[in-house]
């Protein structure tokens, strides 16, 4: 930072030439480096006298004149000169490499890092580094900040993270990878970012979304442990987000196309050597004074590393320099992880001198604690150690921390990394790895279980609990072998638990298939794989469920019953949750499932043969119809019987169906109402309840909007019993809310019938969009939703109803209309409500609308619409219309409404147009209402303001 290589000025002059480079006031660099206004006056006077210049901003001239590429660059990263804290400041990091904060957490906001780690101690040196890391960060792309471990790589990437995202103001986010494994690297991204599973979306779809909104900054701290797995998904994100900036901390490069690479050197030992080791010895003892040179070769021999720097400098109370100096003998040369190099080995030395510094004890616990990952609380640090008493662990954790071992946040503590990989080779040397991977396998088993007890509980803070201890009962986990062992099974199962009431649902399947691999039976393996299969049932994924539940009937011929319930629990999905190919399974494979299972079942088991039951009401109904409807009632008696309320709603599910697709749409509503009130109590973190409580919620919105019952269809809607006012909460909450595009479809029916035409555009669009990020999956039930979008579309004449008509077919895989059964009633219902909008005169458009559908839950919408139809288009036999679409007016509301205002039209009978406008309004159908006004001269501006507003032209010849 000198502008003339032949005036000399102190550091901390330096730091104020850098700091009035970056224009800011004697105030801001007082703060900064915590001085007096008046220490600064005389730091600037003294510049000003050596330059031999009269004010600021020559001094700020002369150091861009000087090094215009290199000091532009670096007065710009230094915090403070991008409007953050300056350079020497506490807050703003520190060069060396002891400390690491908390995990990243918090969703991507507005300008500035989340989730930066923390310090309380100055940052020192790494000018020319950081000013390189920042020019590289100005464009997009991957920039990897280079070094072994312990350089300080962390604490840079940190602070230049923090400027270069308030300079350009860009929000980031900082994510410590450490703690994390294989195949977890884009969930814990993802965690940070607060992006959330919108099943079935992978999360890296998900984080693409989240990142290419906006120009971002994603910091990876610690990549050297999993550097294909980061570099994949680092690869995905750019390729995808072409303002994305990744700045990456690692040993090893990424070797990602166009990585731009920053290699971390050690600290100037005569320099920024002394002035690290200078401030961190103060901090211990604040009278430490020591000759500079003696600090010098200190610094020398330990390779200018700044955590070796610092863990020599926290000595200095006890030794001081020259007792430092005198030990020189003891920095035994020790191999550390991959590479072998002189400077990983030095500091391998300093952590080797520091544990050679501890007692037996400290010794012992030291290296057990080395087999967490994520630190450890007091328990945890009791389980490594149970020959000793919790007071005696507690004093041994305290001396740990005191010499600089443990780093203590909360009531938890932590080994640096290089700290941890040093106690691991001493666990490994002392032959004691297998004892202490089984002691925490046990911790683990018992840690799981205890949060699992405390999920019921309403004011537990078990997230936050499972969030500290997540990684290791991830890493216990992974350290055992496929095979039966009752810990290991526990412990995946508690996992698998726990990860699904954290939404974490792709990974609890993974732990509920661990769980069945380490069994002891096959019944256990079949229970968990039921449960693996719950989950896969509310990612939508259908053809995943009954891999598992045919998986869980082999894994269970010990036991008929449970082998029987596998077996049914799989024909009951094949019906009830057919999508893609399902739909093409033969009947005869389905007609065999059940019948082995009515041959398996080995008792009057009341839940097998209710289960039973309603898999043969589901087998012996049509797969695209639904279940039939006597055998529908006996499962229901059966279920009854059995007390299960799952298996009561499940059975209702059944009857519900089948009502509906007879056109019986108020009957099947009584149905649904039901199930709500049995699924309301159930636990929403248990798999098996979950399954049901969603499809519920979505099964009650449906007959909401089947029934005309608009008001109800929403959760501030709900015209529910309190027992489930709060409906929309829970099917919400397990698919991720509003996120998920699953939940999608019935807000898009819902707005477009209500009048809420720009919600149920932009839903449309983002419920595309989704789903072809997702790849497109098998999930004809959301094209009823597109159908709506078309019909808004086409009201609004803006020239895309042609096209999410074609939207509508694509999802429903259907070359036409016809050829769709979820789809022909809904989209012969749009183009007749457009129809009727724009004054076609349509015979055929009339009698489509009264074809034979596949299924009838649209029937009321398509008749009514399509009756309007034949009265506008001024048909000779229009009162024949009318009265075959009165037959099934009388299961919907807005059918009926729509019935009366085209009676209305039909005689020019006002009263009846103003009734019909009343209960357009009563359920919520403003556009409706909008148009029922426009018949009668009274209301008719009121209409058409209505219309202006939601951007409809008037009735008539678009």
């Amino acid at each position: 930072m000198v502008p003339d290589g032949q005036v000399e000025i102190s550091a901390r002059e330096a730091e104020v030439l850098a700091a009035i480079a970056a224009h800011r006031s004697n105030a801001q660099i007082a703060h900064a480096f915590h001085i007096s206004i008046r220490t600064v006056e005389s730091h600037v006077s003294s510049l000003l006298r050596k330059y031999g210049v009269t004010d600021r901003r020559q001094l700020a001239d002369l150091v861009a004149e000087s090094r215009p590429g290199t000091a532009a660059a670096a007065s710009s990263w230094i915090p403070g000169a991008a409007g953050g804290a300056l350079a020497g400041s506490p807050s703003a990091g520190a060069g060396g490499g002891a400390g690491r904060g908390g995990a990243a957490s918090g969703a991507l906001g507005d300008a500035g890092v989340r989730g930066l780690p923390g310090s309380r101690t100055t940052f020192v040196g790494r000018a020319v580094e950081g000013a390189a890391v920042a020019e590289a960060l100005r464009e997009p792309g991957l920039v990897t900040l280079l070094g072994p471990g312990g350089m300080g790589k962390t604490r840079l990437a940190a602070v230049v993270a923090a400027a270069v995202a308030e300079e350009a103001s860009m929000p980031g986010v900082f994510v410590d990878l450490v703690p994390v494994r294989a195949v977890l690297v884009a969930r814990t991204v993802a965690t940070a970012l607060g992006v959330t599973e919108r099943p079935p979306q992978t999360l890296a779809q998900a984080l693409t979304e989240q990142l290419s909104s906006t120009r971002a900054l994603l910091v990876l701290d610690n990549c050297e442990h999993l550097v294909a797995e980061t570099a994949e998904l680092v690869e995905l994100l750019l390729d995808a987000c072409p303002d994305l900036s990744v700045l990456a901390t690692s040993r090893e490069r990424l070797a990602v196309p166009g990585e731009r690479v920053v290699q971390l050197e050690p600290l100037p030992a005569a320099s920024d050597g002394v002035q690290l080791f200078q401030d961190r010895a103060r901090a211990v003892d604040s009278n430490f004074t020591a000759d500079p040179t003696g600090i010098a070769r200190l610094c020398e021999r330990l390779d200018g590393m700044p955590l070796a720097i610092e863990l020599a400098a926290a000595r200095t109370a006890s030794l001081g320099i020259d007792g430092l100096l005198a030990l020189d003998n003891q920095l035994r040369l020790l191999s550390g992880s991959r590479a072998a190099t002189s400077r990983h080995r030095s500091l391998s030395a300093v952590i080797g001198w520091s544990h050679d510094l501890l007692d037996d004890e400290e010794r012992l616990l030291f290296r057990r604690l080395g087999i967490y990952l994520g630190g450890v609380d007091l328990d945890a640090a009791c389980a490594t150690s149970p020959e000793y008493s919790r007071g005696e662990v507690a004093d041994l954790i305290g001396r740990l921390t005191d010499k600089s071992l443990l780093v203590r946040r909360g009531a938890r503590w932590r080994q640096l990394e290089t700290v941890r990989a040093f106690a691991l080779e001493q666990l490994e040397t002392a032959g004691e790895t297998a004892t202490a991977r089984e002691r925490h396998l046990h911790w683990a088993a018992t840690t799981a279980a205890q949060l699992e007890s405390q999920l019921d509980k309403a004011s537990s803070d078990w997230r936050v609990l499972f969030g500290e201890v997540v990684d290791d009962l991830r890493a216990a986990l992974a350290a055992t072998v496929a095979q039966p062992d009752p810990t290991a099974h526990r412990l995946a199962r508690s996992l698998g638990h726990l990860a699904f009431a954290s939404q974490g649902f792709v990974e609890a399947v993974g732990h509920y298939q661990a769980a069945a691999d380490r069994a002891e039976d096959g019944v256990s393996a079949a229970r968990d794989l039921r449960s693996a299969a719950d989950v896969s049932l509310i990612l939508s994924d259908s053809p995943a469920t009954i891999r598992f539940l045919l998986e869980a009937a082999e894994r269970a011929v010990v036991d008929g019953n449970v082998r029987a319930t596998m077996l049914a629990s799989a024909v009951i999905t094949l019906n009830r949750y057919p999508a893609g190919a399902m739909y093409d399974t033969p009947r005869t494979e389905s007609a065999q499932l059940l019948t082995e299972a009515l041959n398996e079942a080995t008792n009057d088991d009341p839940q097998v043969t209710a289960l039973l039951a309603t898999a043969r009401a589901w087998e012996h109904g049509e797969r695209r119809i639904g279940a039939d409807t006597t055998l529908a009632h006996a499962a229901v008696d059966a279920a009854r019987r059995s007390g299960d309320p799952v298996l009561i709603a499940g059975a209702l599910d059944a009857l519900c169906v089948a009502a509906g697709n007879a056109g019986r749409l108020r009957e099947a509503r009584k149905y649904a109402l039901e199930r709500l009130e049995l699924v309301a109590p159930l636990p929403r973190h248990e798999p098996y309840a979950a399954a049901e409580i969603v499809d519920a919620y979505h099964v009650a919105a449906t007959t909401a909007v089947a029934t005309g019952n608009l008001p109800a269809a929403l959760p501030e809607y709900q015209n529910l019993p309190p027992l489930v006012s709060n409906a929309g909460d829970a099917a919400g909450d397990l698919l991720a809310g509003d996120r998920s595009y699953l939940w999608l479809p019935r807000v898009i029916r819902l707005n477009g019938l209500t009048g809420r035409f720009d919600e149920c555009i932009a839903d449309a669009d983002t419920l595309w969009a989704r789903w072809e990020r997702a790849g497109s999956p098998p999930q004809e039930w959301m094209s009823s939703a597109l159908a709506v979008a078309a019909m808004v579309h086409g009201l609004r004449r803006d020239g895309s109803f042609e096209v999410w008509q074609r939207r509508a077919l694509e999802l429903a895989r259907a070359g036409s209309d016809a050829a769709a059964p979820v789809l022909s009633a809904v989209a012969a219902f749009a183009d007749a409500r457009v129809a009727v909008h724009d004054n076609t005169r349509s015979r055929v458009l009339v009698e489509q609308a009264f074809a034979e559908f596949g299924e009838l839950w649209w029937a009321p919408y398509a008749h009514a619409a399509g009756a309007e139809l034949a009265v506008v288009a001024e048909l000779p036999d229009a009162e024949k219309w009318l009265e075959a679409a009165a037959t099934t007016a009388g299961e919907n509301d807005w059918a009926e409404a729509c019935l009366l205002r085209a009676r209305g039209t039909l005689s020019g009978d006002l009263a009846v147009l103003r009734q019909a406008a009343e209960r357009f309004a009563e359920i919520g159908a403003r556009f409706e209402q909008a148009c029922t006004w426009l018949l009668t001269p009274d209301r008719a501006d009121d209409g058409l303001a209505v219309l202006a507003e939601l951007q409809v032209s008037p009735p008539g010849n678009g």
